[in-house]
């Protein structure tokens, strides 16, 4: 460092990803290049240092975003950093609208919710965060930036998932919150981003295999082929519905799955969790469905020759009546899928539901995960590939480097709260 940066004042910045898993790994790329975007957007007369941290802080669900703005503050003050912005992939609502992000500067803290992003979650922060910091400084009176004065129509046109700013007669607490339809809209694929539905895909690795077998002796039964021909497209597109909602709602069921209200979880966020869970579903099965598809109509026209076809149809086939055998092999072979998601692992299907957070009390070290873990609590598998600092919450043992990482898992505690 030269003699002129060190005569710069330092302004720490925390990063805080709750809970760590995919808001932890939007931190740690924005964590690599804040400071530069900082001393570009906000001030070069001043040193950044930014700092990342996760699984300390929890979301609650029954306290809102006070409560998870309380608890960076906290964070925030036992960590010393000067501000504190936190990540979250909590769905949040102000006005009856999503909730995108607030700032607060008696706490010197701001949040983003990454849901209310939509899709392309890391660019919106990229452009959010900066714009956040420089108004927390403002409004907290900082003089070690220069005072900005930006309107919320500025943060709209950085953030398209912005649509106003609430809350205009406190300066020091703000709010920016998206439109009705399209960021109710925005949040529900973003939520679907923030889950990971290629995970819960994977997951599925067995349902697809059982799904794959039914198919294979379906095809070996020329009943199946008399079905295929008889019926119509349309109820063939009926009984490929029926066949998803029936795998949907088994995996749902058979590994509960679905969010209960309760005097921890508000009725509107468990039909938001338990939405954004059928969705992730949804969207694991049908790509599942079209794999299925694909592999049945390849099997069936190497397998099936076209004169056996014939002669069963009692008329002449083309590649078509291979597509509709193949249709209604892949509609009833969901229901061997169902069966042999049975046989999946119960958390590796249950990595698919939304309401999965981290314990209030965050990571405690390998003796006490390894204890909950004796004692039967769920656990999911977190990669931590970077030494992270002497922060609370944020492991640098050596058991967590990266020639380590086998027991990593064991650091996270993931528990559904009931």
């Amino acid at each position: 460092m030269s003699h002129s940066e060190q005569q710069r004042p330092e302004i720490v910045v925390g990063l805080v990803a709750t809970p760590p898993d995919h808001p932890a790994r939007v931190a740690a790329r924005l964590t690599t290049e804040l400071a530069g975007r900082l001393a570009e957007q906000v001030s070069a007369d001043v040193r950044w240092t930014v700092r990342e941290g996760w699984g300390e802080v929890a979301p609650r669900r029954d306290g809102g975003v006070e409560a998870l703005l309380d608890d960076v503050a906290r964070r925030r003050r036992s960590d010393k950093w000067d501000i504190a912005i936190c990540l979250t992939d909590l769905p949040l609502h102000a006005e009856r609208v999503p909730l995108v992000a607030q700032t607060s500067a008696r706490r010197h803290v701001a949040m983003v919710s990454l849901p209310a992003l939509g899709l392309h979650q890391l660019r919106a922060a990229r452009a959010a965060v900066p714009d956040l910091v420089s108004r927390l400084l403002t409004d907290a009176s900082d003089q070690r930036v220069p005072p900005v004065e930006r309107a919320s129509a500025e943060m709209a046109s950085r953030m398209p998932a912005v649509h106003r700013e609430v809350g205009e007669a406190d300066p020091g607490e703000r709010r920016y919150v998206a439109s009705g339809l399209i960021g109710r809209a925005r949040l529900l694929t973003g939520m679907v981003r923030a889950n990971r539905p290629g995970r819960a895909l994977l997951g599925l690795s067995k349902l697809l295999v059982g799904a794959f077998g039914t198919a294979a002796f379906a095809l070996t039964t020329d009943t199946i082929w008399q079905m295929g021909d008889a019926l119509g497209g349309l109820r063939l597109a009926v009984i490929m519905l029926l066949g998803l909602t029936a795998l949907v709602a088994w995996l749902i069921v058979a590994h509960d799955l679905w969010e209960k209200p309760d005097h921890d979880t508000p009725a509107e966020l468990a039909r938001l969790f338990n939405l954004g869970t059928i969705l992730t579903l949804t969207l694991a099965t049908a790509v599942s469905y079209v794999v299925l598809f694909v592999g049945t109509v390849l099997v069936g026209a190497l397998l099936i020759d076209t004169s056996v076809l014939e002669q069963t149809l009692q008329r002449p086939v083309d590649f078509t009546d291979y597509l509709t055998l193949a249709w209604i092999t892949s509609s009833l072979a969901t229901v061997g899928g169902a069966i042999g998601s049975g046989l999946e692992n119960e958390e590796t299907v249950r990595a698919a539901a939304y309401g999965y957070h981290p314990e209030p009390d965050g990571w405690r070290g390998r003796e006490g995960s390894l204890a909950a873990a004796r004692a039967g609590r769920r656990t999911r598998r977190f990669r931590a590939g970077t030494d992270r600092g002497p922060s609370l919450g944020c492991p640098t043992e050596p058991w967590l480097s990266p020639g380590g990482r086998r027991t990593a898992a064991a650091g996270f505690r993931q528990v559904r709260k009931r």
